[in-house]
């Protein structure tokens, strides 16, 4: 298939610009021809996933990029690092594995790319704004950034979105275009108690369902409330996104491209009406779990993606319910977050709530791709529906899924305890 090309492309292809840019030109071009796409568009910002540390020839792309002169084009922000910058040493994390990190964070940062290290970067620095053209790798934040924002990416994967920044141009491809972005399946929330509607919980089961059910089509959603925050929001798209491949979700009246069901659909009718009630939503809240109740906790891990401030305070609030209870003896508790919520989380005034109950803060990373939890740990808890979804292949574990409250007694309990709940069934 023949790509349409500019002239600054062919200059770039042609190793005008540098080394850097004539490979990550023809990475782009070949990857058009994979898609379909007849020619190539701009984009104005972009976020690296690539920077995980994944394998060594991730460390070894990056380095090469450096070496041929790579700068990026484009505001650029970076996902998470594979440690704690400032604390692995206290993690105990080797040597060797941190000099491995600390190696591919000096050569995005070389590159140009902006040191934010979150998963979650429509928290802080360059969130993107309504229609914004962007190229964005991590799957909860591409689905943010689609869905609740109304930027526009599709799922930009290790290393094609560093290609992306490096030239500025995509295939103009995906849900780069309007007529990608209208809604495909119809979920109706059936029958769910208003108060339920308020749980936290009750987003991360319907994105694992949904996730599971629609994999990379467009949904949209009709029932949920109007005033669902960005972290609820935040959790649906993360668990969808896991358990499927959804990069783009609708919810009436919620976000932004979805006011009326005319406008989620573009027209069009919906391909399937599938109405989602309560015994759906329990079906999908028990598959995030493979622990059972009373089984004790080696760890428990909240913040994936990362912790906003918002859920610090969230937290706090759930430590002070408790009376003054105190973390059981040799169990962690660990949050994860970026630099930019531990900045807002400093100038508040629960921190000491946090540190005194035991709360671990780490920064930058994710413990699905650094070794922060012990080897021989075989229980963890969370509130995340995309670790939940992951913790048992990637950390070999057993895991148990509850509410951020949960997650605070089972802490105090020292094993699972969910207590009464909807979610168990009657």
């Amino acid at each position: 298939m023949s790509i349409s090309l500019t002239v600054k492309d062919r200059r770039k292809l042609s190793g005008q610009y540098g080394g850097a840019a004539r490979l990550a030109m023809s990475i782009l071009i070949r990857m058009a021809e994979v898609y379909g796409a007849p020619e190539l568009m701009d984009v104005t910002q972009a976020h690296i996933d690539g920077c995980a540390l994944m394998c060594d020839s991730g460390l070894e792309f990056a380095e090469t990029l450096v070496a041929r002169g790579a700068r990026v084009s484009v505001p650029t922000t970076l996902n998470m690092i594979p440690l704690d910058l400032q604390n692995w040493r206290r993690q105990r994390i080797s040597s060797e594995f941190a000099n491995k990190a600390n190696r591919i964070a000096s050569a995005y940062t070389e590159m140009g790319c902006v040191p934010t290290w979150t998963c979650a970067p429509y928290q802080g620095y360059l969130t993107p704004r309504f229609g914004q053209q962007i190229a964005w790798g991590e799957s909860n934040a591409i689905v943010y950034a689609n869905s609740v924002l109304g930027a526009r990416t599709n799922r930009y994967g290790d290393y094609m979105d560093i290609c992306a920044a490096i030239t500025g141009r995509v295939p103009k491809s995906g849900l780069h275009l309007k007529r990608n972005r209208k809604g495909q399946i119809l979920l109706r929330l059936a029958d769910i108690a208003p108060q339920l509607l308020r749980d936290d919980t009750l987003y991360v089961a319907l994105g694992h369902f949904m996730g599971g059910l629609v994999q990379e089509k467009v949904p949209v959603i009709e029932g949920l409330p109007v005033d669902a925050t960005g972290d609820q929001l935040k959790a649906l798209g993360a668990a969808a996104a896991s358990s499927g491949a959804v990069a783009l979700f609708h919810a009436l009246g919620v976000t932004p491209e979805a006011n009326t069901l005319k406008e989620a659909f573009q027209g069009n009718t919906p391909e399937s009406v599938i109405d989602v009630g309560l015994s759906d939503l329990r079906r999908a809240w028990s598959e995030l779990s493979t622990a059972d109740e009373g089984v004790k906790l080696d760890a428990i891990v909240l913040g994936c993606p990362h912790f906003s401030y918002a859920e610090f305070q969230q937290l706090a609030q759930a430590i002070e319910a408790e009376g003054g209870r105190s973390l059981h003896p040799g169990l962690r508790i660990i949050v994860l977050t970026s630099q930019t919520s531990y900045a807002l989380l400093q100038r508040g005034n629960f921190m000491n709530t946090l540190l005194d109950f035991g709360i671990e803060i780490v920064l930058d990373t994710c413990v699905l791709h650094s070794p922060i939890i012990s080897s021989d740990a075989e229980v963890m808890m969370t509130n995340s529906g995309k670790c939940a979804y992951y913790a048992p292949g990637e950390l070999g574990v057993q895991v148990a899924f509850g509410s951020m409250r949960d997650c605070v007694r089972s802490a105090i309990e020292g094993a699972v305890c969910w207590g009464r709940t909807v979610w168990k069934g009657p």
